[in-house]
């Protein structure tokens, strides 16, 4: 593909709450660009991005599907993401790549808690994005409230470009208020056909009000319009249409849309939204990066003729094709039967296929280029996250950071001859997820398996043994805890001895000091500091006392948990001309982290979450002090449509079974969403009794 030709790609996201309407919607872009020549049903379970089993079974997104279409000669790169908080590094790490989104809101329900939390995700990167309300022919549907709960909520450059012609029963099309236009749908059709029509006379007033706005907003942002709008001269629409898509791409602007997709309405006009005002890989900020082995920043344009960089930012193993990885390529391009380098580990492989994806289908393609996104197969140890480069180049882009798991569940196969098949399943199933791990219980032996939620392993559990290996046994769930320290210590660590005839020698002195979790870099768990210079220990044992310090913080003094919060200080030590090396110096340096944290007075940490309820107002009262039992902390009550929502923090432990007890103090009426917020220090009387419970005594 020619450079040029990157001006016609939209990498874009489609992200929601559960129930907003993602999936159906996606279903329509495919059908009206041709590519699907069925519409499937979310509540038939046959849609084309909806492919698992376990998707199609609850109605539900579990993992980001990708597909490409065409529109207005663009090609559009879809990926359909997750709305269930519990499959949240789907969408995490969706934003990494793409260059654009569409947050779809359901026209009763407005802004919902997942909307809120994929809204800060896209934040974070810099995402501009489009809002499309749906389901404007439900119940209960309302446009401006809507509006103003996403100017409130999440940001106040919200501004409608559309407006709907009715709601409810007697939606009946949209009004495009930069073409001042409206339109109806023809249902006969599936909406593949609509018509230009008059704007009814009973929206006149509405009409002008939010076209004076439009221009207003736009032209404080825009000298050509601002111009035109003092001096009253006409603004064509397609001099609006480019100057709302500059302030769109420069994140000024979030321009909201209408429709109802199940009711075929809108999504054309979305998709012209989707060409015109996201960005181009041409049109965003080039990707930023560092030099390997060094801090030094560098900027990656998106250049076809440029070396070869690209993310891995997703893992999917297939049962037929094998390892697919996920990439985004931001520089140079890649053809069949190249070979790259990992920057993770710096190895080499080639390139067996490269595959353009269409959900679960594939197409084999001969080459990918910057700006473009593709699967490729032949990739051994690639992994979520990893910078893939050709020979010569240094850059490592910034790599995906992913919440800390919050709850495990030991799992053992049925029989002997399952061992294996279990080992396999585990492996396979923790390549494709980044927040799903597998350890191993250090006094049982027994395999845990780690993850964000109650229901997040009980997808995983479901498809291991539908993949895997059949039936599994299967442990209660337990929260994950972790250790940190309270109290600062001094702690001396001592090799010396005899081995095989040859002399051990090395004496390092650490200071461990706990630390905020506000003070700690983005992604670090623990922070080592060397305070010595070279006379008191040489250069060569630095790596290795700092390797042996930090290793051992992957075992606490408590219940073996991994330690974190801690600052270790290199302060002092000493050496051996003949007998020190390495391994004794990471020995020596083990041994006195070890026992300092045994000396520093160490604490569990419990994985706070962020509760939402929303309820009827007669029944928050009781919701407050069931939520303050729980050990949880109010931290907002505000009204949520003609409800009340409520959120707070909890401990994860305080909240096994806590559907059941919600549905009986609000007669079934009220429904909650959690996520995780962030580990907190256990107190005191409840440690002692989570000991107990964990040692069995």
């Amino acid at each position: 593909m020619a450079k040029k030709d990157l001006a016609k790609i939209r990498n874009i996201g489609i992200m929601a709450h559960i129930d907003a309407g993602k999936t159906t919607t996606t279903e329509r872009i495919l059908y009206y660009c041709g590519y699907l020549h069925r519409m499937g049903e979310v509540h038939d379970g046959n849609t084309f991005m909806d492919w698992m089993e376990q998707e199609r079974e609850r109605g539900i997104t579990i993992q980001s599907a990708v597909t490409t279409c065409f529109w207005n000669d663009c090609q559009i790169n879809i990926i359909d993401t997750p709305g269930h908080v519990d499959f949240t590094a789907e969408v995490e790490r969706s934003l990494r790549v793409l260059d654009g989104a569409v947050g779809i809101f359901c026209a009763v329900g407005g802004v919902e808690p997942q909307s809120e939390t994929v809204w800060h995700q896209a934040d974070r990167y810099l995402v501009p994005r489009i809002a499309y309300i749906n389901k404007m022919d439900r119940s209960g549907a309302d446009f401006d409230n809507v509006v103003e709960m996403i100017q409130d909520r999440l940001t106040a450059n919200a501004l409608p470009v559309q407006l709907p012609i009715g709601r409810e029963e007697d939606f009946a099309g949209i009004i495009d208020l930069i073409g001042m236009k409206a339109y109806r749908f023809d249902q006969t059709t599936l909406g593949l056909e609509y018509e230009q029509i008059e704007i009814p006379e009973n929206q006149h007033e509405q009409v002008e009000l939010w076209r004076e706005t439009l221009l207003e907003t736009v032209s404080e942002h825009d000298d050509e319009i601002m111009e035109k709008y003092l001096e009253g001269m006409e603004i064509t629409e397609a001099e609006l249409r480019e100057a709302v898509g500059k302030v769109t791409r420069s994140l000024k602007l979030v321009p909201v849309l209408c429709g109802s997709s199940l009711k075929n309405t809108g999504v054309q006009l979305l998709l012209d939204a989707i060409a015109d005002f996201l960005p181009s890989p041409l049109q965003v900020p080039p990707a930023e990066g560092h030099l390997v082995d060094s801090e030094e920043t560098v900027s990656v344009s998106p250049d076809p003729d440029g070396k070869f960089l690209a993310l891995a930012y997703k893992v999917r193993i297939d049962k037929f094709v094998g390892k697919l990885v996920f990439i985004r390529v931001y520089s140079g391009k890649l053809k069949k039967g190249d070979y790259i380098t990992n920057f993770s580990d710096r190895k080499k492989s080639r390139v067996g296929r490269i595959l353009q994806v269409f959900s679960n289908r594939t197409n084999d393609i001969e080459e990918v280029v910057a700006g473009d996104m593709a699967a490729v197969v032949g990739l051994k140890n690639t992994y979520t996250g990893d910078t893939l480069g050709s020979e010569g180049n240094r850059i490592n882009l910034s790599r995906m950071l992913f919440p800390d798991t919050v709850i495990s569940i030991a799992i053992e196969p049925k029989t002997k001859a399952d061992e294996e098949k279990l080992k396999d399943g585990l492996s396979k199933l923790e390549e494709e997820d980044p927040t799903f791990h597998v350890t191993q219980d250090k006094e049982t032996g027994q395999n845990l398996i780690c993850g964000m939620s109650e229901r997040h392993l009980e997808i995983i559990i479901d498809r291991l043994q539908r993949e895997y290996m059949g039936k599994a046994n299967v442990g209660k769930p337990q929260v994950a805890y972790k250790e940190s320290i309270t109290r600062g210590v001094k702690q001396r660590g001592e090799f010396i001895r005899e081995m095989s005839g040859k002399g051990q020698y090395a004496v390092v002195e650490l200071r461990l000091t706990s630390l905020l979790r506000e003070e700690l870099p983005e992604g670090k768990k623990n922070i080592f500091i060397n305070q010595i210079n070279e006379q008191t220990i040489p250069r060569q044992y630095w790596d290795a006392i700092r390797e042996g310090a930090i290793n051992s913080c992957m075992d606490g003094p408590l219940i073996n948990a991994p330690v974190e919060r801690v600052k270790i200080e290199l302060t002092g030590g000493a050496f051996h001309e003949i007998d020190s090396n390495e391994t004794a110096f990471k020995i020596a340096a083990s041994m006195a982290v070890s026992e300092g944290l045994r000396q520093a007075a160490p604490v569990l940490m419990e994985p706070i979450m962020l509760l939402s309820i929303i309820t009827p107002e007669q029944s928050t009262g009781d919701i407050i002090g069931d939520v303050n039992s729980r050990r949880g902390k109010i931290e907002t009550i505000r009204k949520h449509l003609d409800k009340q929502e409520v959120i707070a923090e909890i401990p994860m432990r305080e909240m096994f079974g806590y559907a059941s007890s919600l549905r009986s103090i609000s007669q079934g009426r009220a429904i909650y969403t959690m996520e995780f917020h962030s580990y907190r220090n256990v107190p005191e009387s409840i440690q002692d009794e989570i000991l107990k419970h964990l040692r069995g005594y």
